[in-house]
């Protein structure tokens, strides 16, 4: 696309390719990364890193037989109805999978098309939902929105099989329009009720999608203005075709890698009209996004606050702790309550994110997930973390001062400078490195 603020990152003095932006890049995009993945990628510039990223290339950490066990871990939790192993069988994907910025979007779509097994009670179609996120999560967002509103979980979350003729109910309709697509201010209350009468015949039969032509209003509609006797797949194909819809898309990816404030909004309607000129196309608007100079800009480093289900994934990621890898029941649980309960978001508006994660509760319960990882038995690891034996790996010494250093490179791309040195100064060992995870320059992404 023709950029104004979308030019691809071309390091310099002023923006150098660096290990900060190697670890912006990995967590912000894919949780974070172990010493070893960032010494790779800074050796072997942007324009490499970014790309297998966006390809989703398996590392020395994604296990031989990861698809077969990731496939296990699912079926056996629908099988038996099991929420917390459908959970687990994620933080599986997210801490081992070959392609985290497919898991970091599916986490996306999750938010942006919230649905809890609160409401729907059916593991296995919060499975199906799941997995549907996963596939299409680079896709068009048209063949993503027509699937998800054809979704048995999402279906029964917004009361859609009690919407049919003379007794419209709206609460599909509403979310499509206020949420999914346009965004508020870009339609009326008669355009959800007409919208509503679009959709009615559409419900679930057999844990399956189902349309019902006897219970579908024929009649004409009026919606954004135009009249005709509209079906369901003619109410989104319109909803598409808005421009409000790429609007609210572009904002999507941005919030989901930017900071607050760090992205401006010319450069929002910008990617807007780049998505609507290439048919929404999601996997070319996140590869402009990973690509650009606003992306890798000063402003936009360590700059937002991670969700819950990042910091839990990253931070073990980024320590390398794969084998022994941590429980992935238990990571999905300190998840919870650190607010982000996978499958059950608050509501249809899915999380508030942002500055919204940080409260005295989430904080409490971030340093002790943190403390649980790096002592272990909290977190299902049977061995303390050495962050000694770490530094010594990755080259450094064992020394208190090269253990900090090191640590803080693997975590925030730099060196400690002298005030987090005189923060921490009679801390050493494992406490040293919980304090860093505990810091707040830990919690943003």
């Amino acid at each position: 696309m023709t950029t104004k603020y979308w030019d691809a990152y071309e390091p310099d003095a002023k923006a150098p390719w660096n290990l900060l932006r190697v670890v912006h890049l990995h967590r912000r995009a894919a949780f974070a990364a172990p010493w070893d993945d960032l010494q790779r990628d800074v050796k072997a510039g942007p324009g490499a890193a970014v790309e297998r990223l966006l390809k989703g290339e398996s590392t020395a950490h994604t296990p031989a037989d990861f698809a077969l066990t990731a496939g296990v871990l699912t079926d056996a939790a629908a099988s038996v109805g099991d929420l917390n192993r459908l959970k687990a069988a994620w933080f599986y994907r997210m801490l081992f999978g070959p392609d985290p910025v497919r898991e970091r979007l599916a986490l996306l779509w999750h938010d942006h098309f919230a649905t809890g097994n609160a409401k729907v009670n059916n593991v296995g179609a919060m499975r199906r939902q799941s997995d549907l996120f996963r596939t299409h999560a680079r896709d068009r967002f048209a063949v993503l929105l027509n699937a998800v509103v054809r979704d048995p979980a999402l279906l029964e979350y917004l009361d859609a099989p009690a919407n049919r003729r003379g007794h419209p109910n709206e609460n599909l309709a509403r979310e499509l329009m206020e949420l999914f697509t346009l965004g508020v201010g870009n339609y009326t209350e008669d355009d959800v009720k007409n919208a509503a009468r679009c959709l009615t015949g559409w419900g679930v039969e057999e844990n399956a999608f189902a349309e019902r032509p006897e219970r579908h209003d024929d009649g004409e509609k009026t919606v954004l203005g135009r009249t005709g006797k509209w079906t369901g797949t003619d109410l989104v194909n319109q909803l598409l075709r808005h421009p409000a819809t790429a609007t609210r898309l572009a904002r999507k990816l941005v919030a989901a890698f930017f900071g607050e404030s760090a992205c401006p909004d010319d450069a929002v309607q910008e990617l807007a009209t780049g998505l609507r000129a290439r048919d929404l196309d999601v996997s070319g608007a996140v590869g402009t996004v990973l690509r650009s100079r606003l992306f890798f800009a000063e402003a936009n480093v360590r700059s937002r606050v991670a969700a819950p289900a990042e910091f839990v994934v990253g931070s073990a990621r980024a320590l390398g702790l794969f084998d022994p890898a941590p429980s992935t029941l238990a990571m999905a649980d300190w998840s919870a309550r650190m607010g982000q309960d996978l499958f059950d978001p608050p509501n249809v508006g899915g999380w508030l994110g942002g500055r919204a994660w940080i409260n005295s509760r989430a904080l409490i319960a971030r340093a002790n997930y943190a403390a649980a990882l790096i002592e272990g038995p909290n977190a299902g690891r049977r061995d303390a973390y050495d962050p000694a034996a770490a530094a010594q790996s990755a080259g450094f010494g064992t020394a208190r001062a090269d253990v900090l250093t090191y640590h803080h490179r693997l975590l925030f791309g730099t060196d400690p400078g002298a005030e987090i040195g005189t923060r921490l100064a009679r801390l050493d060992g494992r406490k040293l490195v919980i304090a860093l995870l505990s810091a707040p320059e830990a919690q943003l992404g």
